[in-house]
């Protein structure tokens, strides 16, 4: 077996303030209305929302922002959307209850969901459907025309996974390379290298480029990144899909009442701006979910120890310095 080492947060303050009758009315008159929306909200609320990296801030941020603009109509009170850095910040996140609402993949909703009891309660479909798939991909002149073929010559392979946070972009796949006794860790499998990009548009570019000869990647993604012009299909040969996955969740933090979920919900089901939907995996609408669609991830999660919090601040780490590294390649 080669070796490969790979190099490797939060206090939550909580004050509630009663206010006195007068104080209630005195803010009453000033606003003319009781400032509650049917989300629960008091005044001067915000709602905040925290995405996941799954792709790159800058094919993300003017979707982010319609989005914003969206649930601040739908909901009737202040609304940021931000774009977080790393997946264990957006655990944190939700976790400690500094958000209202999350977008994960699942493997990261699995993890927040066992820490904290966060709920899903929303997902996208692509095509109609609420599914989506983890890809091996290599170059079109490869040798190779499956990932049997590959594994042959496992030895002479460079591979790239995305996070390894990620569902589709490290959990499913390396699993079915563990099950094919070439992967059994971040540091010790047989493939000439392994590397961890960060997310799946930073894979797909290594693929295409050659920099990697394969990677792993979400298929929704990379059907957006195509459709928006950022990759060419041709760049790619597909030798691996999974099983379906449920697509990413959107999830509440234990306790959020059914009133502010309805309104959630609500607002997410009525979006039909391509801007937004293109940055979630190419979606076409958002729908309703339950928990227990992901079910079928945990096996893999739990092989790989990712149910606990802690084993994602070295990827988050690791994220940074890839981030840092691409952006001093840009320019």
């Amino acid at each position: 077996m080669k070796k490969f080492l790979l190099p490797a947060a939060a206090a939550v303050i909580l004050a509630a303030c009663g206010a006195e009758n007068n104080n209630e009315n005195e803010n009453e008159n000033e606003n003319g209305a009781d400032n509650t929306s049917g989300s629960e909200a008091e005044d001067g609320e915000v709602f905040e929302v925290a995405v996941i990296p799954s792709q790159s801030i800058g094919e993300m941020q003017e979707g982010l922002d319609r989005l914003e603009e969206h649930l601040a109509d739908s909901l009737e009170m202040d609304v940021e959307v931000e774009h977080y850095p790393g997946y264990n910040a957006v655990v944190e996140a939700i976790n400690f209850g500094h958000v209202d609402l999350a977008y994960f993949g699942p493997v990261t909703y699995l993890i927040a969901q066992e820490s904290s009891g966060a709920e899903a309660v929303l997902t996208q479909t692509v095509d109609g459907d609420p599914y989506y798939h983890s890809y091996i991909l290599t170059q079109p002149d490869a040798p190779w025309e499956d990932l049997d073929e590959l594994l042959e010559e496992v030895e002479d392979v460079s591979f790239a996974y995305g996070s390894q946070s990620s569902t589709s972009g490290f959990t499913i796949p390396a699993y079915e390379l563990y099950d094919r006794g070439v992967y059994e860790s971040e540091s010790t499998y047989e493939f000439d290298s392994v590397q961890f990009t960060g997310s799946h548009d930073i894979t797909a570019n290594a693929i295409a480029s050659g920099d990697v000869d394969a990677g792993a990647i979400d298929s929704a993604i990379f059907q957006a990144l195509i459709e928006a012009g950022d990759i060419e299909e041709d760049d790619f040969k597909l030798l691996w899909e999974s099983e379906q996955l449920y697509q990413y969740p959107w999830a509440v933090p234990e306790g959020t009442s059914e009133e502010r979920i309805n309104d959630v919900q609500d607002a997410f089901t009525s979006i039909e701006d391509d801007e937004i939907l293109s940055i979630f995996g190419g979606a076409d609408a958002f729908i309703e979910i339950s928990p227990d669609e992901y079910d079928n991830v945990m096996e893999a999660a739990r092989h790989f120890d990712m149910l606990d919090p802690e084993t994602l601040e070295d990827d988050d780490d690791e994220e940074e310095d890839n981030e840092e590294n691409n952006n001093e390649d840009d320019a």
